[in-house]
């Protein structure tokens, strides 16, 4: 299998898991807010899954950038 396909494959298993954990994890807080957007404003959502769903959002672009930085020595 190809590399990068393997990766794609990783990440998105490792943030599919992240994300099911934290829903789990959610279903008792009590804790809600809204949050505002510039034209609307959403219902009442837990404080943990908005910040969760921020982390695993945060977690699926970072998996795509592709650091490829390589020093030459002099």
């Amino acid at each position: 299998m190809n590399l990068n396909l393997k990766k794609i494959f990783f990440f998105s298993l490792f943030n599919l898991l992240l994300f099911l954990m934290m829903i789990i994890g959610v279903q008792n807080s009590k804790s809600k807010t809204k949050i505002n957007f510039i034209i609307n404003e959403t219902i009442n959502l837990p404080i943990g899954f908005i910040i969760g769903t921020s982390f695993v959002c945060g977690s699926i672009s970072g998996s795509f950038l592709n650091f490829n930085i390589s020093y030459e020595k002099k």
